[in-house]
């Protein structure tokens, strides 16, 4: 059975604490698309972690955990990664890099910070770790294979092939210099003797692995909003966040996906540009204290650092997330931070051009609206690390089934705080 936990919403959602959490049920973990240019928080008995492109079940001894051909290989900040958990007391983990996977070369976390600076004010925020070359690459069938590093030969000519495109975007585009292919060649098979232990055919893995009738879950990285197709174009990710995509990225056959985990926050984060519509935003005071308060350590990038926007939850996007999502449950996060708030605005609805529609619009719509607020009374106390559903202030359990109404999906988990342990189980209200 194949179970996939997804964001609904911009990313930064505690995707990493409820699969380090389902983790423990599950024969394997598969990341099935991004890179290193976002994070996993997890906090567990070994310590605080921001994973950026290992499986978040790589805690457990018992799981095998896979880099899914779909992923960006970032090959050197993957294996430093790993090298690093194991350096804070982690047991080495089970690990496969899928062979069909790509490589995230040099050259593209270059041009991605050579585009982004040639945008000056247009830019759209890039962690500039090459995510958007990458993708480009691999879908003009320019990319480097994992299996390519075990064959000079044709590694170097897709090297070579790679950099006279490059070179002419680097020298006459951006005028910045040249690559050059022997050096970066030698780079790579370096890596590939770091990488080695880890590259196996991960698309068998996973199918013997059905035929056994192993539990599998799939790691999503950010969440529906930055969807190339289905999300807020084009201040969006370069891969596909939706769960739909597990199948490809993952290798797993549709009719295998029972159950997909969506989830939110309790409000509302987003890492992206100042340019991207973000309907429920806070700012000022109000918006400096949410931030301070909201997730582990406060609302920063767990890859970037970056001070992320934050806003009130947003049940018209949050729908939306779960519907293309195919969310068979929701795990709601961050519960906890709230507490502090007499009152908790909600957006219910968005205001385009004098009309109010709880349906979520394209981009050019979303650009003018503005936020419907429905206020809810806050319970005004500290429920971090609550195992109960049921003890939780009646206030806080009415925020849930008011949110559970208005997004129409099944909230079955609430989140008490960033712990694996902090957590309640709810009996939703929805037939």
């Amino acid at each position: 059975m194949v179970k996939a936990i997804v964001g609904a919403n911009w990313g930064d959602e505690g995707k990493g604490k409820i699969t380090d959490m389902l983790a423990e049920q599950s024969d394997v973990v598969i990341r099935f698309q991004g890179g290193a240019n976002a994070g996993h928080t997890i906090i567990n008995g070994y310590g605080r972690f921001a994973l950026h492109i290992l499986p978040s079940g790589i805690f457990y001894p018992h799981i095998t955990n896979i880099i899914g051909n779909g992923v960006a290989v970032d090959a050197a900040k993957l294996v430093d990664e790993l090298e690093g958990i194991v350096a804070q007391g982690v047991p080495a983990p089970r690990l496969i890099v899928s062979e069909r996977a790509q490589l995230l070369m040099p050259y593209h976390t270059l041009q991605d910070a050579y585009e982004e600076e040639r945008l000056g004010g247009r830019a759209f925020g890039s962690t500039k770790s090459g995510i958007a070359p990458f993708y480009s690459d691999k879908y003009a069938k320019t990319g480097i294979q994992i299996c390519d590093l075990f064959h000079e030969d044709r590694l170097g000519e897709r090297l070579t092939a790679a950099l006279a495109i490059k070179n002419v975007l680097f020298e006459h585009l951006y005028h910045k210099p040249a690559l050059k292919a022997d050096e970066l060649m030698d780079q790579l098979l370096a890596l590939r003797e770091r990488l080695r232990p880890y590259v196996g055919d991960a698309v068998g893995f996973v199918h013997q692995a059905l035929k056994e009738d192993k539990t599998i879950l799939l790691e999503g990285q950010l969440g529906s909003m930055k969807d190339p197709d289905l999300g807020i174009f084009p201040m969006t990710t370069s891969s596909h966040t939706l769960a739909g995509f597990g199948c490809v990225g993952a290798a797993v056959p549709p009719t295998s996906v029972k159950d997909v985990i969506c989830v939110t926050k309790a409000y509302s984060s987003n890492v992206g540009s100042q340019t991207e519509p973000f309907v429920s935003e806070i700012t000022g005071q109000a918006g400096d204290e949410l931030r301070r308060r909201g997730g582990d350590k406060g609302e920063f990038g767990a890859t970037t650092g970056r001070p992320r926007r934050v806003g009130w939850f947003d049940t018209v996007a949050t729908k939306y997330g779960c519907m293309v999502q195919g969310a068979t449950q929701v795990a709601l996060t961050c519960l906890d931070v709230m507490g502090y708030l007499d009152e908790i605005p909600v957006c219910t609805g968005y205001e385009i051009d004098g009309k109010v529609t709880d349906v979520f619009p394209t981009t050019p719509d979303l650009l003018r609206a503005k936020p419907v607020l429905t206020t809810l009374p806050g319970w005004k106390s500290d429920i971090r690390g609550c195992t109960d559903y049921q003890s939780l202030p009646e206030n806080a359990r009415a925020y849930v089934d008011f949110l559970e109404e208005h997004i129409g999906h099944p909230i079955t988990m609430v989140s008490s705080g960033p712990r694996r342990e902090e957590m309640t189980y709810r009996a939703t209200k929805l037939a």
